[in-house]
């Protein structure tokens, strides 16, 4: 990967001048690291379905659901043989079901396209449907073992508050990039999203932080606004759940996972959504999910 402009950075952080030491954040994070399944895997799909359903989702809600997944879609082929129908019965619970239709949507590209194999190369893994920028350098990175950055929602708040500036997306790659240290792709990354998981979180435990010390936020005495607040990939508060759309979504896909029901036993707003984005079809006068 071509090394950051010096217009693509954060003000005074150069690839040849990272924001603080990575070997310091890897001897605090190499013994304290995080035991998830995901982590033992090298197989690019289980790396995948693991970095999509983990997308706004907790891990000790994914850990199940991933490996149920697996055991009943263990290969894009596999998968893209079965009906959108059947990922989202199994989904249930997860959220966000268009994740689901996208991997379906994945897999049938990646056998069309790919031989049935996740493709090693970042222009390639960002052509598939609904992969995005850190999705496809996580695939790089923790199955194919590149020496790529990935930027999170954790690691985004790390970098702009050591920084001691809100970062856009290409700035927030940019310094990711230089940070990777040669030949530690994969643990650099897997470390740097458990420090923001626990340590620099929204409420940071900065007496916890290895690089507390180079943190330009934590030294000028952790001043507001928080620059990772609004930061690249840190996730701003949910709108709320409860009467949301989102929630009458998640009710009527579970109701079609026992069975078609008639169409107008649902708010017309919302079929009309999930019709759009292929959640559901109709059948006469009927819905349920796709077949």
């Amino acid at each position: 990967m071509p090394a950051p402009r010096p217009d693509d950075v954060p003000n005074g952080v150069t690839a040849d001048e990272p924001p603080f030491d990575s070997g310091a954040v890897l001897a605090w994070g190499i013994p304290r690291l995080r035991e998830l399944p995901w982590r033992a895997e090298r197989d690019p799909w289980r790396i995948l379905v693991a970095e999509v359903m983990l997308q706004q989702t907790q891990a000790e809600r994914v850990i199940p659901k991933w490996l149920a997944f697996l055991d009943a879609y263990p290969t894009p082929s596999v998968c893209a043989d079965a009906s959108v129908g059947d990922l989202l019965r199994l989904w249930q619970g997860l959220g966000y079901p268009r994740r689901a239709r996208n991997l379906h949507r994945t897999a049938q590209q990646v056998v069309e396209e790919h031989d049935g194999r996740l493709p090693d190369d970042l222009d390639d893994l960002l052509a598939l449907p609904g992969i995005g920028p850190y999705t496809a350098r996580a695939v790089l990175a923790f199955a194919f073992e590149r020496d790529v950055a990935v930027v999170d929602t954790n690691i985004a708040r790390i970098l702009a508050r050591s920084t001691g500036e809100r970062l856009t997306p290409k700035r927030a790659q940019a310094a990711a990039d230089a940070l990777v240290p040669a030949g530690d792709g994969w643990i650099w990354n897997q470390v740097l999203m458990d420090l923001g998981a626990m340590v620099c979180r929204p409420t940071p435990s900065c007496g916890d932080c290895p690089i507390s010390a180079e943190c330009a936020w934590q030294q000028a005495g952790k001043p507001s606004p928080d620059p990772a607040v609004g930061s690249a990939g840190v996730s701003t508060k949910q709108a709320r759940f409860e009467g949301s759309d989102r929630q009458a979504r998640g009710r009527v896909l579970a109701s079609l996972a026992a069975g078609p029901r008639p169409t107008d036993a649902f708010d017309e707003r919302i079929v009309h959504g999930l019709l759009a984005d292929g959640l559901v079809e109709t059948v006469g006068d009927r819905l349920r999910l796709p077949h």
